[in-house]
Parts: C-alpha cells; sequence; structure tokens
C-alpha cells in the first residue's frame, strides 16, 4: 500500500491482505540497504493469521520515494508518521539489524505507540568498522561483497544450497545491488553512517515499558550472541531466542525458526482484542 508521508511516495507491504487498523498491528522495519522483500514468509504468516502487517520500504528504500533519512531518529519518527497515518494506536515492532535501532528509538520514548518489539540480529551499540564505513562511500561494490560474506552464515555459502536454484548469498547482494541501482549510491553509505552513529540504544532500552524479545543467529559474525548481552540487561521483560545454525540473514537462512519465534512470543505479548 502507498501513502503519503512529507509530500513524498511511502510504501508498505501488507502481507497479501488489505490493511485493517481495527486488528493487531505488526510493523517490519527492514535493515541497511534492503526493503519489505526481506520478510516475505514472515509478513505472510501474520497476515493469514489475525494481524494487520505492515512491511516498511524506509525512504530511499525499495517502493518508497528518497531521499535516504541521516539518522536513527529520523527513521522512527517517520515509522511513528505511518501509525498514525492510519490511525494506528498500538503496533509491535519487528526489526532486523538497523531496524532494531529503529524500533528500540521508538519504543523508548514516552507514551510510544508499541506493543512490543522484536529484534533480530540486535546490538547497542551497533558499531561499523572504518574500514567498512569507507568501503560504503569509495567502494560500494566491495562493500556490498563484503556484506554479503559477513551476513551469510557457513552452511549458506557455495557450494551449499537451501534448494535447488536458490543462492542465498546472491539473493542478498542483488538486492543491495537493486537499491543502489533504484536510489543512488548515497543510500548505503546514509544507513551505515547513521547506524554507527547512534548512541541512545540501550538508554531508549532501559525505557521500554512493553515485552521485547530478542533473536540472535549462533553464526552471526555482524552481529554476534555476544553483542546483544547489553540490550538483554537493559529491557526489563526480555526473552531471548538463539538460532543456533543461522547468521544475520537470518530470514532466509532459518526463515521457519525466525517464524516460529516472533509468532510464539507476539500472539502472547499482544492480546487478540489490542488494536
Amino acid at each position: 500500500m502507498d501513502i503519503t508521508l512529507n509530500n513524498r511516495r511511502a510504501y508498505a507491504y501488507t502481507g497479501g491482505r488489505p490493511f485493517d487498523a481495527t486488528r493487531r498491528t505488526a510493523v517490519f522495519i527492514h535493515g541497511g540497504q534492503n526493503d519489505h522483500s526481506v520478510w516475505a514468509l514472515q509478513t505472510r504468516w501474520f497476515a493469514h493469521h489475525g494481524w494487520s502487517v505492515l512491511a516498511l520500504d524506509l525512504p530511499g528504500h525499495g517502493n518508497s520515494d528518497g531521499p535516504p533519512l541521516t539518522s536513527i531518529a529520523a527513521m522512527a519518527d517517520w515509522v511513528a508518521a505511518w501509525l498514525d497515518a492510519l490511525g494506528v494506536k498500538q503496533a509491535a515492532l519487528i526489526g532486523h539489524s538497523m531496524g532494531t535501532l529503529i524500533a528500540l528509538e521508538l519504543a523508548g520514548r514516552e507514551n510510544a505507540p508499541v506493543s512490543a518489539i522484536a529484534l533480530l540480529g540486535a546490538a547497542a551499540p551497533m558499531a561499523v568498522s572504518d574500514t567498512l564505513l569507507a568501503a560504503t562511500r569509495d567502494n560500494p561494490a566491495a562493500a556490498i561483497d563484503m556484506i554479503t560474506a559477513w551476513s551469510h552464515s557457513g552452511w549458506a555459502q557455495k557450494p551449499q544450497a537451501p534448494g535447488p536454484g536458490a543462492y542465498l548469498n546472491w539473493g542478498g547482494r542483488r538486492l543491495m545491488q537493486r537499491i543502489a541501482a533504484r536510489h543512488g549510491a548515497d543510500v548505503l553509505p546514509t544507513d551505515f553512517a547513521a547506524v554507527s552513529a547512534y548512541q541512545d540504544g540501550l538508554v531508549r532500552a532501559e525505557k521500554v515499558q512493553c515485552p521485547a524479545l530478542l533473536v540472535s543467529g549462533g553464526r552471526d559474525v555482524m552481529t554476534p550472541p555476544k553483542a546483544a548481552k547489553a540490550l538483554a540487561a537493559a529491557l526489563r521483560d526480555v526473552k531471548t531466542v538463539t538460532l543456533p545454525e543461522a547468521g544475520h540473514a537470518m530470514m532466509g537462512e532459518a526463515p521457519d525458526a525466525v517464524l516460529q519465534a516472533l509468532a510464539q512470543f507476539l500472539n502472547q505479548a499482544v492480546a487478540v482484542s489490542a488494536a
């Protein structure tokens, strides 16, 4: 679905069903240089099992107009504007990587319209190495190669594959290349600079009032499980799940396990009557 925010097109995938603000709302927030498509399985399941779904394309990503936003706070403002525009009083926020920081930033605000948060591949702070930051500006092709390699666990590398014709690394690389081709070379360095600069994650986590879930990939080298320990300590009502064989791109590498963790947590944390 499309709406207009700040005089620009804003897009969200709704999982194959019309959005209905009277139902429980689940908002999926992608990571850097990604879009709504990374949530393909999870969003369709939730949309067909009692939830209204918004899998957002952040500005300058996927089908949303640019330019990309330059700070995590501005991205959280933009997500809040979506909820306000659709009349959503409470929503569960599900974030991946950069999206976890956006969810934390919004959920940790006073009177946040958030019923629960689920953070996949999270860390706070989420420091990005100087080498990778420089590559996002000066050699984006090399940066995309590094991010692709580090986002997938060993089993996803060649010659392994989840099925004939499927190669997760290539799919992730092509998504980032497609966003660069459509929205320009500034998206990648803007996203990663915003992530690296954000230092309020633990402060916001201490102020979160709703239930939280942390999902880590046991083979994640971008945000390994130990990187989420400070967040787990800061959140007052938190459950943790580690997917032993998954890397950072866990929605593709372990789609069923991610879905099971999300469904079990969110269906318990958010009552059916909450809308």
